[in-house]
């Protein structure tokens, strides 16, 4: 068969892909380096090259479902086609994480790639210690989203204005909500904390809070978001490896099983064009 007809049919095939899948997100990119990355892949096995034209490229309407910090690692839910339409209803449910923190240190981040701003003594501090000021933020609680973050001032992120030194003032404390919070390893300095949450929540202050609350301080080392509505690290992330038209194909009649048959056959059918809708951490 020739290579242009072969080019064709996965161009075809490509362009009437719909729904939702989730795909692996490593460590030092961003959810949208990453997203930009799968449509290039994606674009370059359907032979629609780079110098193509703009509007036949933006024809793949493609976004993500809840931007994930570039140290973090995890699961990055995506929707293709008409299913973009479908991330910001049916990802309103909760997340989970899974967090090493490490006590004594604080950062500008809040994570291990900031600057260290403060350092405390932590030798005091006993597991139950930690165990029963855990319970403090379980349930409907307050949080002040950290500075670095997706969130925006004027149109612009609040981590772009961070980085181009302007003073930036700290969001009001918000309503949000953890269903489970839970001490998995306590080995100090380092602790491993698995949490379900709603939507905005922030890992990082959640750590940064703790050790506030132990009369010390506390910031993210490691981060892996391991749910994010039904979707699952183990089940569902596809790796790099695996981002080919086919693989998607599949994954996409897999995971559409996870939705009641008459939500998504009701997203699809009347849903309109528009911009895609992306929920934060």
């Amino acid at each position: 068969m020739a290579t242009a007809e072969l080019g064709g049919r996965s161009a075809e095939k490509l362009f009437s892909l719909s729904g939702l899948f989730a795909v692996y997100k490593p460590k030092g990119s961003t959810s949208a380096a990453v997203l930009n990355l799968l449509k290039e892949r994606l674009l370059a096995e359907a032979g629609v090259q780079a110098k193509a034209s703009k509007r036949k490229r933006q024809a793949l309407k493609i976004g993500h479902g809840g931007t994930l910090d570039s140290a973090a690692t995890g699961v990055l839910v995506v929707g293709i086609g008409k299913g973009t339409k479908m991330l910001k209803t049916i990802l309103a449910g909760s997340k989970k994480y899974t967090a090493v923190g490490l006590l004594g240190r604080a950062t500008d981040t809040l994570d291990a790639t900031g600057k260290v701003t403060e350092e405390k003594p932590y030798d005091q501090i006993t597991k139950r210690d930690l165990e029963n000021v855990l319970q403090k933020f379980t349930g409907d609680i307050m949080q002040v989203p950290p500075l670095y973050s997706a969130l925006k001032k004027d149109g612009e992120r609040l981590s772009t204005l961070m980085k181009r030194g302007e003073a930036v003032e700290a969001k009001p404390a918000r309503p949000v909500r953890v269903y489970s919070l839970s001490l998995q390893q306590f080995q100090p300095p380092l602790f491993t904390l698995d949490v379900e949450c709603g939507g905005g929540f922030y890992v990082r202050s959640l750590v940064s809070d703790i050790g506030k609350e132990l009369s010390t301080c506390a910031s993210v080392q490691e981060l892996t978001r391991t749910k994010h509505g039904p979707f699952t690290l183990e089940e569902h992330a596809l790796h790099e490896d695996r981002w080919t038209i086919d693989e998607i194909a599949r994954s996409l009649e897999h995971c559409m099983s996870l939705f009641p048959e008459e939500q998504s056959h009701k997203k699809f059918k009347t849903e309109h064009p528009g911009e895609t809708a992306v929920s934060r951490e």
